[in-house]
């Protein structure tokens, strides 16, 4: 390899803690502690009138909203020639070759990967998936990580795949190095998701694959999404916005982070019409939660993941975090729980992604 990025800080996080506990019973909200699109208060469209929703206060909101899972990405309409062999220069700066995209494993941590070849017409040609990967296409497709997000060598290499497509959010990476030496075309992509890189990354893929016609064409059906799903959040965004923070936290010991800027998640904030209140009081990256930190930000909503609150014994035991249950959202238990691989990988369902986690965050019925 000519060089190797290192690893964001995030997903040395979720690599490093994966283990499950069971969620405590939610408490009792406004209306009712439920999965989006029924979050925890909602008031329906007149059906009279068809104008937007009645909503409530969302201050007023109590409670745990469960964001649901996206539904397998819609591939995108057309007719989009392959063209085959493509070289390509990835993101560690290797030229790759792609002669056969007939046998694909599209692995890193959040699945956004897999999502964007579904989303590209290539969903068909994936043989593996790794754990993060839970479309329903793929539900009958191999599992080639073990221990959470590790790699199997064994396992790759046994599915004869004629194309890796990676980022180093997976690993280890002498696993991803073995199958370069082995011979299989390898390519690396940017492992930082952001808004910001979402459609470069889109088009990446649709390069890797010798289809850059649909890339584009994809690219613009999720910029308009996304700028379509923005507008009609608008709507529901109250005078003063909410603000949020966005808690990493996994299992019962230490593993208990904030999230600032530059990890994705002030973007999935403040288009949601919230704002990031740790990014406003300058924190960068990923900093340690403790009880000061918390009650200086004081926020009026809690993001987290959802197997993050399932293995640190639910809402109860994210309570029972230094300072959580001092802060504003932590008295009112105003939990917003996001799907791990929804929450900052972003990609072609990013607009989808930003309805759900706004339908949570204000009331909307679905």
């Amino acid at each position: 390899m000519k060089k190797r990025a290192a690893a964001a800080v995030i997903a040395a996080l979720m690599l490093g803690g994966c283990g499950s506990g069971v969620a405590a019973e939610s408490p009792t909200p406004t209306a009712e502690t439920t999965s989006v699109g029924t979050p925890a208060a909602t008031t329906a469209e007149d059906p009279s009138t068809g104008d937007a929703p009645t909503l409530p206060d969302p201050r007023t909101l109590t409670g745990v909203s469960e964001v649901s899972e996206l539904a397998d990405p819609e591939p995108i309409d057309g007719d989009f020639p392959q063209t085959l062999p493509v070289t390509v220069t990835d993101h560690e700066d290797n030229q790759v070759t792609i002669t056969d995209t007939s046998r694909i494993l599209a692995l890193d941590l959040s699945g956004s990967l897999s999502r964007t070849v579904i989303a590209l017409g290539h969903g068909d040609a994936i043989v593996g998936r790794s754990i993060s990967s839970t479309e329903e296409q793929l539900a009958d497709v191999p599992v080639v990580t073990s221990e959470g997000h590790s790699l199997n060598a064994e396992a790759i290499l046994s599915l004869r795949p004629t194309l890796v497509i990676a980022d180093r959010t997976i690993g280890p990476p002498e696993v991803l190095d073995q199958l370069t030496a082995s011979g299989i075309p390898v390519v690396l992509t940017d492992p930082k998701h952001t808004m910001e890189s979402n459609s470069d990354r889109i088009q990446a893929v649709a390069e890797i694959l010798g289809v850059p016609e649909a890339g584009a064409a994809l690219v613009e059906r999720t910029e308009a999404e996304i700028t379509a799903a923005i507008d009609e959040i608008s709507a529901w965004v109250p005078e003063e916005p909410l603000s949020v923070a966005f808690l990493y936290v996994r299992g019962t010991a230490g593993v208990f982070f904030i999230f600032g800027s530059d990890n994705g998640t002030s973007a999935l904030i403040e288009n949601v019409g919230a704002r990031d209140i740790a990014s406003e009081n300058g924190i960068i990256g990923t900093v340690p939660a403790n009880a000061e930190s918390l009650l200086l930000l004081n926020p009026d909503v809690i993001f987290t993941m959802t197997d993050g609150l399932e293995s640190t014994d639910g809402v109860e035991g994210l309570l029972a975090r230094p300072g959580v249950s001092d802060t504003t959202a932590g008295q009112k238990q105003r939990i917003i729980a996001i799907p791990d691989g929804m929450s900052l990988s972003f990609g072609p369902q990013t607009g989808d992604v930003l309805l759900a986690v706004a339908e949570a965050l204000y009331g909307v019925s679905e």
